[in-house]
């Protein structure tokens, strides 16, 4: 992955979906940026102020997915799988303009972001990348769930998940920036659920938008999605994408070897609360 150039795309590119959670109907455009800029999404459905900054610190709620806000509480759900396209695509500053509060779902992976941004085209600008190199080990632990950082000369995540299911049970994956493709290994990994939990879900509004063709469905004696398993495991795979989503919200590319056991959204903001609260914890290269 080329550490160097900051990077935009070349041109203003759109897309209309389903929210996940909320099943409302969704437009998204993808808008070039400035150096420096960072990602931003802008609500065009809200008056005022309506600008969020993909960043940790305005995370509000990891429920079921990643949750933005700003100080006026206008906020953007279900941001984990376009941050990690941005990322697997070194894309640092852009605008993201939505027409609702939830991210559209698409296939329920980062693929279809990735076309859009392909699409659009990748912009190198002058400024240099914000590298976050990690000095000393960070580590979170809630319950049974760890997430830990040390120093590394790469990006680089292991990542293990346990479910209690016989279709699922234990799946482990290595991400290393080097050797690992985020486009081919990664990103068409898509979300799951277990088909017991989905009426649970709708009762409380969310996976409103879900179906079997934005979502892998796990039931008691197998898959249900009659085309399968795109990876063989695509379970942790998605684990790792939106891994990589969250982790990019620390507004720069770290370099800095994870491991996470039973990890998630909460304990990955979590991680770099920790992590940034410790000015001798990571420098700016």
């Amino acid at each position: 992955m080329s550490i160097i150039s900051q990077k935009t795309i070349n041109k203003k590119v759109s897309c209309n979906g389903i929210g996940l959670h909320s099943g409302r109907e969704v437009k998204m455009s993808l808008l070039p940026a400035p150096a420096n800029s960072g990602i931003i999404f802008r609500r065009t459905d809200v008056l005022g102020n309506n600008e969020i900054l993909a960043n940790y610190k305005n995370v509000i709620t990891t429920n079921l997915g990643t949750t933005i806000a700003n100080e006026a509480g206008i906020k953007i759900a279900t941001i984990e799988h376009l941050m990690a396209a941005f990322w697997g695509c070194e894309i640092d500053n852009l605008i993201v303009e939505l027409s609702a509060e939830e991210i559209p779902i698409m296939d329920g992976s980062s693929a279809s972001f990735i076309f859009l941004i392909e699409c659009a085209g990748v912009h190198r600008q002058e400024e240099s990348r914000k590298i976050i190199e990690i000095l000393k080990k960070v580590e979170v632990i809630d319950g049974d769930k760890s997430l830990t950082i040390e120093p590394s000369k790469e990006f680089s995540v292991n990542l293990h998940i346990n479910f209690n299911h016989s279709q699922l049970g234990e799946q482990n994956f290595d991400f290393h920036s080097t050797h690992t493709s985020f486009k081919n290994d990664i990103s068409r990994a898509r979300t799951f659920a277990f088909e017991k939990d989905i009426e649970k879900m709708h009762q409380v509004g969310l996976a409103l938008g879900g179906s079997l063709k934005n979502a892998v469905v796990i039931g008691e004696n197998g898959i249900v999605n009659p085309e399968g398993l795109r990876y063989k495991d695509e379970f942790v795979r998605h684990k790792m994408l939106d891994f990589i989503g969250d982790i990019f919200l620390s507004s720069g590319y770290i370099l800095g070897s994870f491991k996470g056991v039973k990890a998630g959204h909460g304990v990955n903001n979590k991680l770099l609360h920790q992590l940034f609260s410790d000015p001798s914890a990571y420098r700016f290269v």
